[in-house]
């Protein structure tokens, strides 16, 4: 017979059953043999007092005649109990008249002088019990006779009833045991059993699996509980599973929508560039053709208003050129590799300078910019903050402009810092917005489109960008790229910048 290990459920209830019992037999052992101990005492103590009522009357003349022969004779009668092991004849003064010592090892445990109390007496270390008691003739006593006697009947009995007592209780606790483990198989086997479902569950994510088990008592509540638990989860799974194919349909068909939606606007786009463009051509050619064939008959109020129509078709191709390139950049494909943006911000700065030759202009390119993006699309970036830069500190005599790399809140951030003419903090909501400007046309000109891009641009790599600046005093333009995130902390910025033109 194999015995369960104690870690598990089985071992645990056949230990519990077996410490129950074996403590049960203990207490009802201990609470035998101290009867039977108590018992056994009594009836020793009976003995002992018959026996020396027998001796005080048989000795009775021979105190009387002060005959201690006699005396002796008497006493040596109770050689025929092996259980006593001296007996004293004590006078009426407590000396010793006559005594009877069974062997030598007993010499010596009678006292001197009668002791005076009667009744029984354990001594030695409860190995020997001493019974006195006083000899009476007429009402009056003459003497005394002590019995010491010997507790082997006691110790034997007792002893005897401990051993057999142990191997009851073996044997009581072996037929336990096999009574135990028989039963507890079918208590623990279907815990056993339930156990191992929910292991199967969590491993395979397999919710059809069911407990068995017919029990009725309450290991079979619980498993018809556990079941029904695993069939509502089942239920809500499917429910999940066919609300996610929905979802997972539904976002498939909106995304359709959305791919023709793309493809009709890219059409209306064209539409709109090839065919809003060949008109304004002909306005713009045939008001300048107007201004050269004319020029002789037009008085100079017609040569304005001709040149006012020319700058107007210009800055109308300039709009529609920027809807364009702002909707390119939205719908552009993401092709990240390795970007230099120290190098990018540098020749940058060089094509400024070339465009604007004789300005004195003070740039900080920091170098190091390394990123993962999209090389056309950051150098869009860079080319629109660079170009703000350029255009808004061009009534500044010395004119001042930075791309450096900052840490702002746990991510790594690029900025453009120019000493231009910034902008007012209020108005930052308007910032980034497509065709939205915080200055006039004839200060600076522009269409509003290039921090819309910017915006844009970062915020398809993952990133973002803010402003911070005051009027007369400059602005920053920073962006992000990777992992966006809030800007905690910066008080100073808002969601927004001003608009290039």
């Amino acid at each position: 017979m194999r015995l369960p290990s104690a870690s598990t459920v089985r071992g645990k209830l056949i230990l519990a059953s077996i410490l129950s019992k074996a403590a049960a037999f203990l207490v009802a052992g201990a609470v035998i043999t101290g009867y039977d101990l108590m018992a056994l005492r009594a009836k020793l103590e009976r003995r002992l007092s018959i026996q020396t009522d027998i001796v005080g009357a048989n000795c009775l003349s021979a105190l009387l005649f002060s005959d201690p022969k006699s005396a002796e004779t008497t006493l040596a009668a109770l050689r025929a109990d092996p259980r006593v092991r001296a007996v004293g004849l004590y006078s009426a003064d407590r000396r010793l008249f006559a005594t009877y010592v069974r062997d030598r090892s007993s010499e010596g445990i009678l006292p001197s002088e009668s002791p005076g109390e009667t009744g029984p007496v354990y001594r030695g270390g409860d190995d020997q019990l001493r019974l006195s008691r006083n000899i009476l003739f007429d009402g009056k006593p003459i003497g005394s006779v002590v019995i010491v006697s010997d507790l082997s009947e006691i110790t034997d009995t007792i002893t005897r009833d401990v051993a057999i007592f142990a191997g009851v209780l073996f044997v009581a606790l072996l037929i336990a045991l096999a009574i135990s483990i028989r039963l507890q198989r079918s208590i623990s086997g279907p815990i056993l059993s339930l156990a191992g479902t929910a292991r199967k569950i969590s491993q395979d994510k397999d919710y059809s699996v069911r407990a068995s088990g017919t029990s009725g008592d309450e290991i079979g509540s619980l498993i018809v509980a556990f079941n029904e638990m695993l069939e509502e989860i089942q239920l809500q799974q499917a429910e999940l599973r066919t609300a996610h194919d929905r979802l997972e349909q539904r976002v498939a068909e909106r995304t359709a929508q959305l791919e023709t939606a793309n493809k009709e606007l890219e059409a209306f786009s064209y539409s709109v560039s090839h065919d809003l463009r060949a008109p304004l051509r002909s306005i713009e050619g045939f008001s300048r053709a107007l201004m050269e064939d004319c020029a002789d008959r037009l008085d100079d109020a017609g040569t304005d208003s001709l040149k006012r129509i020319v700058a107007s078709t210009v800055r109308m191709g300039q709009l529609i050129d920027g809807l364009l390139n702002l909707s390119r950049v939205t719908r552009a494909e993401i092709r990240g590799r390795r970007v230099d943006l120290s190098s990018l911000a540098r020749e940058i700065v060089d094509e400024l300078r070339q465009g604007e030759d004789g300005r004195r202009v003070e740039c900080d390119v920091a170098g190091g910019a390394v990123v993962e993006g999209d090389p056309a699309l950051l150098r869009a970036v860079l080319q629109n903050l660079l170009g703000n830069a350029w255009k808004f500190t061009r009534k500044r005599d010395e004119a001042r402009i930075e791309f450096g790399v900052a840490k702002e809140s746990g991510e790594t951030a690029y900025f453009v810092r120019d000493n231009g003419a910034g902008f007012d903090m209020t108005y930052s909501d308007k910032l980034f917005g497509a065709f939205q400007r915080l200055h006039g046309q004839n200060e600076f000109p522009g269409i509003g489109i290039g921090l819309a891009t910017v915006q844009r641009i970062v915020s398809r790599h993952g990133g973002r960008a803010w402003a911070t600046g005051a009027p007369d005093k400059g602005a920053t333009i920073y962006f992000t790229l990777g992992k966006g995130g809030s800007n905690g902390g910066q008080a100073n910025r808002v969601a927004g910048g001003r608009q290039s033109g």
